[in-house]
């Protein structure tokens, strides 16, 4: 086992999550979370903790190739987003898409659509989906909260169950090196498939939202915020800190067309595909490199098309869309430093061996029938509290396999048990980059998501705990059925109890 600093392993995103709790400053209380676990590191010399939090985790972050060009992929989607909002173009659209998409239910099934097409990333999906239908969903009265609830469950539970992008690849090497160790027969691309039933918390995430736009019903938070946007038309609390900041839109030409988003987001889509085809996709893992560059090209060609159209349709001029587009990055840069500092977090909890004490701590002589259950718990309390799912998978992944061996468990559920207690806590989590990029693409304030979102995804969970235990004692794929049922039953029942019937059809 490896090396751990007992309980104060846990310290850090203790402390992160209570701070971010009482302040409602994720900033300040992702800085101070990771400072004091460089503290424990630095032998609590804290001058020396400031040096080296910035020099061995802030600064090596930002460096790590995969982190630096997400990094500048956003300034370019920021960029994007500025001018597409800005030229009057979104609103255009949603005018026009507005008598189609007449209904709220409608609008949702459709940001739930676009998050299902944009399958191949976690991050990207957010941020293609998000703006494209933000003034849609204002327009037929959808709270922001509930689109960065839908950007939120059709990124990684999406992500999760394709095996042939960044996140499938990750998890059958993972599979595929325990398998080798303890010499079993087993092939890490049929096992991923065979373990794709056994995600209950990824598909029961994906079928809650049609389940609750096409009812209607909505429950705690989210009810309260759908409500208000129903009623008043603000798709945001007064006060709200929207992530990624705002724009000024007051100054829009309203005769802008829809063409000035329409055809951006076609250069965009159509850079983004063919780079990715050049590149063998489908058919071939795309790394994640030439992901992030496609993403770059896309937007900033998708920019420079939105600023042709800009000029030609005299909304203004080249220097005006010039400012548009640097205020566009201007606006990134508080998601940037979050980012930076969430990732720094969870490098300093894995020095600090975090998920190893915590696994540790539920080590023993156990049944083999409750280890499907017993993972889920634990992969959700280590994602939760790091806030990376990749991260639970890498250590929980090499412990269950052996274990459900060892005693007797089965293997794909309780493989899939892992995949899917990383993933819950990952979406719950406030510190997760994931989520603060669904409160971005939604342009929300990030804690009204993660409240809103919340007692959502805990029913899901519920359905899913209790889908494990019975996992545990039979092996059946048809268990999936039995965990979308209760999933279905819980959501109903706690909308009578704690929600109602919202209105679907609004008088524009």
């Amino acid at each position: 086992m490896e090396q751990h600093y007992g309980i104060l392993s846990i310290l850090p995103p203790i402390i992160a999550i209570l701070l971010a709790i009482r302040t409602k400053n994720l900033l300040v209380s992702l800085f101070v979370a990771g400072y004091v676990g460089v503290l424990t590191i630095s032998s609590w010399n804290p001058v020396l903790a400031l040096f080296n939090y910035v020099k061995d985790f802030i600064y090596v972050q930002a460096a790590q190739s995969g982190n630096a060009s997400s990094l500048v992929a956003l300034l370019f989607i920021g960029s994007f987003v500025a001018l597409l909002t800005q030229s009057g173009g979104s609103a255009a659209l949603a005018n026009k898409v507005v008598h189609l998409l007449d209904t709220r239910c409608k609008t949702q099934i459709a940001v739930w659509i676009g998050g299902l097409i944009v399958f191949f990333t976690d991050s990207g999906n957010s941020l293609i989906v998000g703006p494209a239908f933000q003034s849609v969903t204002d327009k037929l009265r959808v709270s922001r909260e509930k689109l960065a609830y839908i950007l939120d469950c059709t990124s990684s539970p999406i992500c999760i169950l394709v095996p042939f992008i960044s996140w499938g690849i990750f998890i059958m090497g993972l599979m595929q090196k325990e398998f080798d160790q303890l010499k079993l027969p087993l092939v890490d691309y049929d096992v991923f498939l065979n373990v794709i039933p056994f995600q209950f918390y990824a598909i029961g995430t994906l079928l809650m939202v049609p389940l609750v736009a096409v009812t209607g019903y909505e429950f705690s938070a989210m009810c309260r915020a759908e409500k208000r946007t129903i009623e008043t038309g603000q798709p945001f609390w007064p006060g709200a800190k929207l992530a990624g900041g705002g724009t000024d839109t007051s100054w829009i030409n309203e005769k802008a067309t829809p063409s000035v988003a329409v055809i951006p987001l076609i250069v965009l889509f159509g850079c983004l595909f063919g780079l990715l085809i050049w590149h063998g996709f489908p058919f071939k893992n795309i790394p994640g490199s030439v992901l992030r560059a496609s993403l770059s090209c896309g937007y900033f060609l998708g920019s420079l098309c939105a600023i042709a159209l800009m000029i030609r349709q005299k909304i203004c001029n080249a220097e005006k869309c010039f400012n548009i587009f640097i205020e566009g990055t201007k606006d990134m840069m508080f998601i940037i430093i979050m980012l930076l500092l969430a990732w720094s977090l969870g490098s300093i909890c894995k020095s600090l061996g975090t998920a190893i004490y915590i696994v540790e701590l539920l080590h023993g002589s156990i049944p083999g029938w409750i280890i499907p259950a017993l993972v889920f718990t634990v992969g959700a309390v280590i994602s939760f509290t790091t806030g990376s799912s990749w991260g639970t998978f890498a250590i929980l992944i090499p412990l269950a396999i052996p274990m459900a061996h060892h005693l007797g468990a089965p293997m794909y559920a309780t493989i899939g048990a892992v995949l899917s207690g990383g993933l819950f806590g990952d979406h719950c989590s406030p510190i997760s980059d994931t989520t603060l990029l669904s409160s971005m693409g939604g342009a929300c304030d990030h804690f009204d998501h993660v409240e809103t979102q919340l007692p959502y995804a805990l029913t899901v969970a519920a359905a899913s705990l209790i889908g494990y235990l019975i996992s545990g004692i039979v092996e059946s794929k048809f268990v999936l059925v039995i965990s979308i049922g209760l999933m279905a039953v819980f959501t109903i029942a706690f909308c009578k109890m704690f929600g109602e019937k919202l209105q679907n059809r609004i008088n524009l």
